[in-house]
């Protein structure tokens, strides 16, 4: 029996509340990964799921409704059987859109376009045979199947009756027992960091990360995913769900990920890829048309999201195969896998290197053949799938259960010399068998694996240059100014501890962090502010534009190496930008303190230093003096606000719905960016103090930092 709190439900350690009823478990959402929670429980894993009200939170990017795994389990582990979700008419339809691409397979696909040669290209497969195949149901209604609430907002499943509450709380009624379950489903990050390095990361000329070496049945070790490390910036690769967090809490810069290979669209797959979207600066991800085509029906399905508006919030570079996609310097080829959906593996070459990863994939001889004399693989996709590159330098081939993926003992039976290139992932460790000569992935950066090379010529110019392609303030500077920037800039190493700035000082050269963290103190009269800044973010420009002395300590906060620009120098490259007048704006708002209106807002307070300099450097403030509509129900409007102090009321069809206060954003950003009329009437009262945001500051900032946008998505009401 699982056991349950006094008032009759469970609430789950990654999230979700369990219910044990005379009908078996019943599972309140299932956010990412809750299967790890269950599956080990006396009844398992439960058959019926019921969805909560709001089941995708945006501002974090994770469903609260992933039952992708439950599903799977229930039908091959648990003999065959059927998952029940319980919930309302519209979710029904949005759950499946969502369940179709990962169970069943896009229904649409014609790929002569993805690949060089069209359908003649060697190794072109006959995808929708090949997924057929590896179903053993036909119909997604063999597998799920949907209880809907009626017109009185009350389901029935089999003695259990399920009812919507005005409070937006569930009842459950079993026999005699009642038990409410709350109607908003929370989620708990769990993930495991290894070891946190001592002093931030610094990303290697090549290098491949783990962030899980297991699948999503393992309750011990996180979801396969890693990152390869190319020219000091990384790719993720099948990101896990809280990559990111990860990444931060092992004192890894998330702002060195500047791109994502998706390989295909089942949860544990695709789930930290939209979440990465969500973060900091714009992306870039790398998949073919299919893929991406999956991955935009599910996501615009489940966050009700357009689809336009999904797309804008990064970069797609759509893949072909048999063509050369060049990515921070690699040269990455792709290719279809054998899976149960479209799936696609790749290999890269650098400088002397050469990797090749399978993604999913089914690598069985035995298996070739009998596809091949069924006629699900023609002639060349057959020779292809046999012809695997075993004489690649690193292999990372996935393994686990067939016949959707490799068994593990087919790998231990290769030579020697090619088990020794192997590194195994998509595993559980008991998994793997002993007296061979395999290597099972390991999780954390401090396990970064970091293979020999040669170094590429001017090294050294290529990263200087890439630390300068990373800082705002120069974004858009021509060529010319590269190579000055080349002539003048110096490096400057600190010790953890050591004063960079002494406070009262004059200012005489400005700095950029190429690698490390920095702390800034006494920046208020009361001296308590700190402010920290790491790797691409830059300081010391105030006092040179300003011509006065420094107005915080800096120290090194951990080992710091720095790019300097000598004050004459820095005023000889910036001349004939705006740059000068805009950083003379920028510490003339940073007086008004909008640091700590910013960093302490519900908001706001979600973001890096990076992106509070980007918002910084495009507000105005302004003092309403006497009452004032700022923004008229029904009326298109040109400016957004921010709070600084004193109060907005919110107001629809005359009411009030909400005031706001310091910190607090004023206006709908979706409206703003797409002058479309507000839904509200937004009144400031006399002696506020705002920042205001126009129309396009707002585009030009949501196109560098789509994750702010999601934070903007104020609900009023």
């Amino acid at each position: 029996m699982v056991s349950s709190e006094p008032n009759g439900f469970t609430a789950l350690p990654r999230g979700g509340y369990l219910v044990d009823t005379s009908e078996g478990y019943i599972q309140f959402g299932s956010p990412p990964e809750t299967i790890k929670d269950t599956m080990g429980l006396e009844k398992k894993t439960p058959l019926v799921f019921v969805l909560p009200n709001k089941f995708f939170h945006v501002e974090k990017g994770i469903s609260i409704a992933e039952l992708e795994f439950p599903i799977y389990f229930n039908f091959f582990f648990r003999g065959g059987k059927k998952t029940f979700i319980i919930c309302s008419a519209e979710q029904k339809e949005q759950l499946t859109i969502v369940l179709g691409e990962s169970l069943m397979g896009p229904q649409e696909v014609n790929l002569s376009s993805e690949f060089i040669d069209g359908a003649e290209s060697y190794g072109f497969p006959d995808i929708k045979a090949e997924m057929a195949y590896f179903r053993s149901y036909k119909t997604m209604e063999e597998v799920v199947e949907f209880v809907l609430f009626d017109d009185t907002h009350k389901a029935k499943f089999g003695g259990i009756t399920i009812e919507q509450l005005t409070t937006n709380e569930f009842l459950v009624v079993d026999g005699e027992k009642k038990i409410k379950i709350p109607g908003e489903v929370d989620f708990h990050v769990k993930y495991d960091i290894g070891k946190r390095l001592e002093e931030p990361f610094q990303p290697p000329l090549i290098g491949i990360t783990c962030l899980g070496p297991s699948h999503g049945f393992d309750p011990t070790d996180n979801t396969s995913g890693f990152i390869i490390w190319l020219n000091g910036q990384g790719i993720m690769v099948d990101p896990p769900v809280n990559s990111t967090e990860w990444l931060r809490e092992s004192n890894v810069n998330p702002k060195f990920i500047n791109s994502i290979i998706l390989t295909h669209c089942h949860a544990d797959h695709d789930a930290g890829t939209f979440q990465k979207i969500l973060e900091e600066s714009k992306i870039t991800i790398y998949a073919t048309a299919t893929v991406m085509e999956s991955f935009l029906k599910k996501y615009c399905s489940l966050t009700k999201i357009p689809r336009k508006e999904i797309t804008d919030l990064f970069d797609f570079i759509p893949v072909v195969i048999g063509r050369p996609t060049i990515i921070n310097g690699g040269e990455f080829y792709f290719h279809y896998a054998l899976h149960s959906i479209p799936s696609v593996g790749f290999e890269f070459f650098f400088q002397d290197q050469s990797f090749y990863y399978t993604s999913d994939h089914l690598n069985d001889p035995e298996a070739f053949e009998d596809m091949y004399k069924k006629g699900v693989l023609p002639e060349t996709r057959y020779q292809f799938l046999k012809d695997f590159p075993w004489d690649r330098k690193i292999i990372y081939h996935e393994a686990g259960v067939p016949p959707l993926h490799t068994k593990i003992s087919y790998l231990a039976s290769l030579p020697e010399e090619v088990q020794k290139r192997i590194t195994v992932y998509h595993i559980a460790a008991k998994d793997m068998p002993a007296g061979n000569h395999l290597t099972l992935a390991k999780f954390g950066i401090e396990n970064t694996l970091y293979p020999e090379i040669t170094p590429p010529k001017h090294q050294e110019a290529f990263q200087l240059l890439e630390i300068l392609s990373q800082i705002d303030i120069f974004s858009g500077f021509p060529i010319e100014k590269a190579k000055e920037f080349l002539q003048i800039v110096k490096e400057e190493r600190f010790r953890r501890g050591a004063q960079i700035i002494k406070k009262g000082t004059h200012g005489d050269r400005f700095f950029i962090i190429a690698s490390g963290n920095v702390r800034f103190e006494g920046l208020s009269s009361d001296h308590s502010a700190v402010k920290r800044y790491g790797t691409y973010e830059y300081f010391g420009e105030a006092s040179l534009i300003l011509d006065t002395v420094r107005q915080a300590d800096v120290y090194a906060e951990t080992d710091v190496l720095a790019l300097t620009i000598e004050k004459t120098r820095f005023f000889q490259f910036i001349r004939g930008s705006k740059l000068h007048e805009n950083l003379i704006k920028l510490n003339s708002i940073r007086e008004t303190n909008t640091w700590k209106t910013l960093t302490e807002s519900q908001t706001f307070r979600g973001l890096t230093s990076y992106q509070v300099t980007q918002l910084e450097l495009i507000l105005k403030l302004e003092t309403v003096k006497k009452e004032a509509v700022l923004i008229e129900e029904g009326q298109t409007f040109q400016n957004a606000y921010i709070v600084r102090s004193g109060t907005v009321v919110v107001m629809q069809n005359h009411k009030t719905i909400r005031e706001l206060g310091a910190g607090d954003f004023v206006g709908e950003i979706y409206s703003l960016t797409k002058g479309l009329p507000s839904h509200f009437s937004f009144i400031a009262w006399p002696g506020t103090e705002l920042y205001v945001l126009s129309q396009e500051d707002a585009i030009q900032y949501i196109k560098k930092n789509p994750g702010v946008y999601m934070k903007l998505n104020t609900v009023y009401n």
